[in-house]
């Protein structure tokens, strides 16, 4: 990453019109308006909206990408290989539509289809309202689509309950997914990392640690941070799928990441961590301004084809902002 790159993502990190600390209702107007406005979809980029399992979902798709053939709506038919996503947002802020960018990145360099979900959020809804609703998506996704064909990803607090979801089929006996993909995961409610205050001052991004002990709160709700469905850097990881952990190293939720890759390991699962120096939280979505998200977004895109084997992914390009088409699903 260049001085320009990090001067560049720094100076529109302070312009951002929304944080995390603030009211939840206007937070994520300013929060949806301004990523929508900053990263519309490519021409080639397709986004329908609809609902799976009975939770509303966003399913973004790259024209002439493998697997995309035959399209007939949200999560038919069967045979297709797709990403299940969770967006971020400290589990009170953000959405599906709002995160459009990051996925058709997803899909662009994986071949595949994101299908991101539109998942409760706290204070309304607090803890297990995401987990259950991260639950119902992935059933309904199994009625078309084996889950051999299936893989999870997640940012931040979407990483955390890509965990989470995993943690919970397991406990009812339910297919797993072929793998997941985490993106700075927030992993610890406890806020007991030491990364929270030691990264704070290198940290441009909007979190703070102020912030997530806000947020965290929000989704507690009296509920046990340990709970490994809240906090699965405390969980049992054994007989999960493989497992891909980005991170920059100058993330105040570092230390979220280390842990869970760490407890992956101690259970035995085949896990890939990758640390990206000086870059900060969930840099793959500035891949734009970022040559290291270019380069993490390369990573994640091996590591899903090869374990949903999936077919060559279209070049990876950054187009130039164009107007989005939505289509309505049949």
């Amino acid at each position: 990453m260049s001085k320009q790159q990090r001067e560049a993502l720094t100076r529109m990190f302070r312009e951002l019109p929304f944080g995390i600390e603030g009211d939840p209702v206007v937070q994520r107007a300013a929060m949806e308006a301004a990523l929508t406005a900053a990263a519309p979809p490519a021409p080639d980029v397709t986004v329908a909206g609809g609902t799976l399992g009975g939770i509303p979902v966003v399913q973004v798709e790259i024209e002439g990408a493998g697997g995309t053939e035959g399209a007939g709506g949200v999560g038919g038919p069967g045979g297709r290989r797709t990403v299940l996503h969770f967006h971020g947002g400290a589990y009170v802020l953000g959405s599906a539509r709002a995160g459009v960018g990051l996925a058709a990145d997803l899909a662009r360099t994986s071949g595949a289809r994101v299908i991101s979900v539109d998942y409760r959020l706290a204070p309304e809804h607090p803890y297990p309202a995401a987990v259950e609703d991260a639950l119902a998506a992935y059933r309904g996704l199994l009625e078309h689509t084996a889950p051999s064909d299936i893989a999870l990803s997640g940012e931040s607090a979407g990483g955390g309950l890509a965990v989470a979801l995993q943690l919970r089929l397991r406990q009812e006996g339910l297919a797993l997914p072929a793998a997941s993909v985490l993106l700075s995961p927030w992993t610890d409610l406890t806020l007991s990392g030491r990364s929270l205050s030691g990264k704070a001052s290198v940290d441009p991004s909007v979190l703070t640690p102020e912030g997530l002990r806000i947020r965290a709160a929000d989704y507690l709700a009296g509920a046990d941070p340990r709970n490994p469905e809240i906090s699965p850097v405390f969980g049992d990881l054994s007989g999960l799928p493989p497992m891909l952990v980005q991170v920059g190293s100058h993330e105040i939720l570092l230390d979220d990441a280390l842990r869970l890759a760490a407890n992956a390991a101690t259970h035995d699962i085949d896990v890939r961590l990758e640390v990206t120096a000086g870059v900060p939280h969930v840099f793959q979505a500035f891949a734009a301004l970022l040559d290291e998200g270019k380069a993490a977004l390369r990573s994640i895109g091996g590591f899903l084809r090869e374990h949903l084997a999936a077919p060559a992914p279209s070049k990876l390009r950054l187009p130039a902002p164009a107007a989005p088409r939505i289509d309505t699903p049949a």
